[in-house]
């Protein structure tokens, strides 16, 4: 039976994921910065779960974590890079250590654990990693510019590696969701004490204060699961997967539009080449 590592489980899409894991009866490490919020996880799933406290920001976690979950289960067959958080403020007015730790959690964090679990994958010739980013990933709203560039950061990795480690037999897939109904535009997101009132509207408009969208997103966390399961579980698993009606339209949109301004300059852009 496959091993999954799942990262924040304490609430919303890494909850439901580690919820349907072990529903499968399959192996799952679940991990949470406060272990006492997965504890009833192992309660429930004595002999396929394991509760470890996990802030991916610290190297000593991660390397524990990932040698607790082998010596329990014998390796990690699914990675999930879940964990991360939500920063809001125009990128003059984010301070700099604010984006600092944002980038450790959201980006530096998943790579720590990727460098761990890969000597056990490489070792068997097989395994996962999901690596879960945003449709901030494909495009940056104003006010999200910082957590943005997390998200790019971690898409342009996830590139590279599935193509250092596919032939390797093992996958890579990044998840890139939409709005779900979870506590990321909730208690998870953060956001700048320094407000310059000429970006009220523009990036003020999404502060935490000025955002209704809490508790009304159209993703379902449980729903969401099961496509990641989906995706991982196929022999011909996806590189990228939107989730959610809204990502498949906001970034079917970006994609065009995209399209549309390469053929718009294509004549200016093929002119810097030196004559033939």
């Amino acid at each position: 039976m496959p091993t999954w590592l799942i990262t924040g489980c304490s609430t919303g899409l890494g909850r439901a994921l580690a919820q349907a894991v072990l529903e499968r009866g399959w192996n799952a490490v679940v991990t949470a910065r406060n272990v006492s919020s997965v504890a009833d996880l192992p309660a429930l799933y004595p002999r396929t779960a394991l509760a470890l406290p996990l802030d991916v920001s610290d190297r000593t976690q991660v390397a524990e974590a990932v040698r607790a979950a082998e010596e329990r289960f014998g390796g990690v067959d699914v990675l999930v890079n879940n964990a991360g958080h939500g920063y809001r403020a125009a990128v003059e007015e984010g301070a700099e250590e604010d984006v600092a730790e944002l980038f450790a959690t959201n980006f530096f964090g998943p790579v720590g654990l990727i460098k761990a679990v890969l000597p056990g994958m490489r070792e068997r010739r097989g395994g996962a990693i999901v690596n879960v980013s945003s449709i901030g990933g494909r495009l940056a709203m104003p006010g999200s510019g910082s957590y943005s560039a997390t998200k790019f950061a971690l898409g342009g990795l996830s590139d590279a590696l599935r193509k250092e480690v596919g032939p390797l037999g093992i996958k890579v897939v990044l998840v890139e969701p939409g709005a779900f109904r979870t506590d990321f535009a909730g208690r998870s997101l953060q956001q700048s004490s320094v407000v310059i009132a000429d970006y009220d509207a523009t990036a003020g408009l999404r502060r935490k204060e000025n955002d209704t969208s809490h508790g009304s997103q159209p993703g379902d966390p449980i729903r969401g699961a099961q496509a990641i399961i989906e995706a991982v579980d196929t022999a011909d698993a996806p590189f990228r997967l939107l989730l959610g009606s809204d990502a498949v339209e906001i970034v079917g949109n970006e994609l065009r539009a995209q399209i549309k301004e390469i053929e718009q300059w294509k004549e200016t852009s093929v002119s810097t080449d030196f004559p033939e």
